[in-house]
């Protein structure tokens, strides 16, 4: 049975059970063959199998990664599709494999910075994802470093505690007050406690490097 028989607009299924459970069984084969077809059908003509194939490609990255890092430029391409579920879902997939794939990541940051500025709460929430995971290296950090505090600056305060949690990975000691900074002056445009909560527990951390 092809792959794309089994995806959830195929089955004639609504939401994403059947292709999160074709992930976990590709992800636990190890199937290549699968991830080759389902990749070859982000160009399908019929947008669901699109959007099933994408869902099913990053929730197989959640479990392996290295499934689909090879396959980067086909994600990037995504990136300026007009198919804003491709895009978030190409963001999303680039995300799972920022760590395996980022000397090829950091060559297309201004693709990737120009999504996240056009794009969908998600395609923020993965490119803010990618950012941290870059800015981990120093060589990389000149140029993407400002593209993450960019970010931290201007999302909308319901955003700021998760965004800077994403951060935390690429905080240290050379670099810290800037995150500080960015804390103590928006903590005041949070209105919910949970909130104020969590930039406190990134403040502790922080506080340790």
């Amino acid at each position: 049975m092809t792959v794309i028989n089994q995806l959830s607009s195929s089955l004639g299924q609504k939401g994403n059970d059947a292709n999160i459970t074709l992930a976990k069984e590709i992800a636990e084969a190890e199937d290549r063959n699968a991830i080759k077809e389902l990749v070859e059908n982000l160009k399908n003509k019929d947008k669901k199998i699109q959007a099933d194939c994408i869902k099913t490609l990053y929730e197989t990255a959640y479990i392996k990664p290295d499934l689909i890092a090879n396959y980067y430029k086909e994600f990037l391409n995504l990136l300026s599709s007009k198919n804003n579920r491709l895009i978030w879902g190409g963001m999303i997939a680039l995300a799972t494999i920022t760590d395996l794939k980022s000397k090829e990541l950091f060559e297309s940051i201004d693709l990737i910075s120009d999504a996240v500025g056009k794009g969908s709460v998600i395609t923020v929430d993965s490119g803010i994802e990618i950012f941290a995971k870059l800015n981990k290296h120093s060589e990389y950090q000149d140029k993407v470093e400002n593209l993450l505090t960019d970010q931290l600056w201007k999302c909308p305060s319901k955003q700021l505690p998760q965004y800077m949690e994403k951060s935390t990975i690429s905080i240290n000691e050379k670099n810290k007050e800037i995150y500080q900074k960015i804390i103590n002056i928006r903590k005041s445009e949070c209105e919910k406690e949970s909130q104020l909560k969590r930039l406190d527990k990134v403040w502790k951390l922080i506080e340790k490097i």
